[in-house]
């Protein structure tokens, strides 16, 4: 761990290393969760605030701690805000709205054990449910025709 000042900005392997996440979860939150917004530098290179990283260990809680999907945290965070996301690490509460953690939270699941690390397997899990928007509009599609 780096020894900056707290209120210091954290490159993305920085901020990574701080949340215990591979760099490319990070990449993909950001693309999932319009609510965070790392400073740009040029050539693309991130910079994670302070806010940054909190609203992100609060993700991370969501969705590692208490089971919710993408799309729940989203829900979650779309209907509290940031501030809420951002505390729920820190206080240890559990998230209690309409959206739901997955039924699946609590179950195991024999893949997770073929992948190698948790940042993998949520990115796995964003495949599969992308996929399955994806076949849920075809569906959908096909038996209003």
């Amino acid at each position: 761990m780096t020894d900056k000042a707290p209120d210091a900005y954290r490159t993305i392997s920085e901020a990574a290393e701080e949340l215990d996440l591979p760099a490319h979860v990070l990449r993909f939150w950001e693309s999932r969760f319009s609510q965070i917004k790392p400073v740009k530098r040029a050539g693309g290179r991130r910079l994670y605030r302070p806010g940054d990283i909190q609203l992100l260990r609060g993700i991370r809680t969501l969705l590692y701690d208490q089971g919710y999907t993408i799309k729940g945290a989203q829900k979650y965070l779309r209907e509290h805000g940031v501030a809420a996301v951002s505390s729920l690490a820190e206080s240890g509460v559990q998230a209690t709205v309409s959206a739901k953690p997955s039924p699946l939270a609590d179950r195991y699941i024999p893949v997770a054990t073929q992948v190698s690390g948790s940042g993998e397997l949520v990115s796995v899990i964003a495949k599969l449910e992308a996929a399955k928007t994806k076949i849920d509009s075809a569906l959908s599609a096909r038996s209003s025709n």
